[in-house]
């Protein structure tokens, strides 16, 4: 075993076009800087990994081979064929690469117990990796907009840790306030033999965390943690990554 002073944790993001002047929509590797203060802060280093449309187990495999930890982050829907149904009116345009890339690092984490934690998209990413399906349009069935109230703005709703949990023994088993944003969830029934249970949840019987007890830390949240004060989730994942197999 191997001690990091400062583990490298690997985090997802977007290729898109970005205006820089004087560059007009020059493609761009893009996340919000929120991850890589929050994994600093943790005592973390931070690397970006890139979506590639030809992504696959085994460059995830090489890739992973290089990090100490990783973070599926936020972002748009994921394309639904992917989980086999036809996309809702509601459903943001694909992102193929992300999709590609992410399941694959979803898959390969998961396969060598790499310390890992799934951010909104990231939750859900991760349920499908695994076999599970998406609730497409949450107000449909939760008939209100406290996930996601207003575009383009975090709101704040409450949560209930699952006492015992992994969760629970980073922030604690009482309700708390979290960022949200996201109209979409896991299907609370959908993840049948996987290795996963749930750990958190909404009053409306949406799924707020999951996480596998079986791993060193595998725990994925559908609120923003980066998008609050409370650093507790990355601390937890830098320190679980501070260790590592030669």
């Amino acid at each position: 075993m191997t001690q990091r002073d400062r583990p490298v944790i690997g985090i997802s993001c977007y290729v898109e076009k970005i205006d820089r002047d004087p560059w007009v929509q020059q493609w761009s590797v893009v996340l919000p800087y929120m991850y890589v203060d929050h994994i600093e802060a943790a005592g973390g280093a931070a690397v970006i990994l890139p979506p590639r449309l030809d992504a696959d187990d085994h460059l995830a495999r090489d890739v992973l081979a290089r990090v100490d930890g990783l973070i599926l982050a936020g972002g748009a829907d994921i394309e639904a064929s992917r989980y086999g149904a036809a996309p809702h009116a509601t459903a943001q345009a694909p992102r193929p690469d992300r999709d590609a890339w992410e399941l694959s690092l979803a898959r390969v984490s998961h396969a060598v117990d790499l310390p890992t934690l799934g951010i909104c998209r990231g939750m859900q990413i991760m349920a499908v990796a695994a076999g599970g399906a998406i609730e497409q349009h949450l107000p449909d069935r939760v008939g209100h907009l406290e996930h996601l109230p207003e575009l383009g703005r975090y709101a704040a709703h409450p949560v209930a840790p699952v006492a015992g949990s992994l969760l629970a023994s980073v922030l604690g088993e009482a309700v708390l306030d979290v960022p949200t944003y996201h109209h979409q969830g896991v299907c609370a029934d959908s993840l049948g033999e996987a290795a996963y249970v749930f750990s958190a949840w909404h009053a409306d019987g949406t799924p707020e965390a999951m996480e596998d007890p079986e791993s060193r830390f595998r725990l994925a949240v559908q609120w923003h943690p980066e998008a609050g004060e409370d650093n507790r989730l990355f601390r937890a994942l830098v320190e679980a990554a501070h260790t590592i197999e030669n």
